[in-house]
């Protein structure tokens, strides 16, 4: 049961398409649910690469994650967190999207984790 893109040429708009098999959708005819359009064009869309625990720890391990970082500099500690973050492929939580927005903002950590309640011991632990 694929799933097309299409540009619809008449609204201007990208649209996605659901077949009920890939033969219904090489034989019919795209028809744009925004404006009932006929005019469209089928676009090649992106794709996801599964990748297994060991590998997304190797590429993490990689020591060219570390180029451009600067321990001194809040914004560069924030990027290279995000982006770490994202290559886990996990939702980090809240707290930890707030210290990255705020980093990236120039905040000292310091300042941050005294903000968050974490005093000298680190970030507080989350409530019972």
């Amino acid at each position: 049961m694929p799933i097309y893109e299409y540009y619809c040429y008449d609204c201007r708009r990208r649209v996605s398409i659901f077949w009920r098999t890939i033969s219904a959708a090489e034989k019919g005819d795209p028809v744009c649910p925004y404006c009932g359009g006929k005019r469209l064009v089928r676009l090649v869309s992106p794709v996801a690469v599964a990748q297994s625990e060991d590998s997304r720890l190797e590429k993490l391990a990689d020591p060219s994650n570390l180029s451009g970082l600067d321990p001194d500099d809040p914004k560069s500690m924030a990027r290279w967190m995000r982006r770490m973050g994202q290559e886990m492929g996990e939702d980090l939580g809240d707290e930890f999207d707030e210290v990255v927005d705020r980093m990236e903002a120039g905040e000292d950590p310091d300042e941050i984790e005294r903000t968050l309640g974490g005093g000298e011991g680190g970030f507080a632990p989350p409530p019972e």
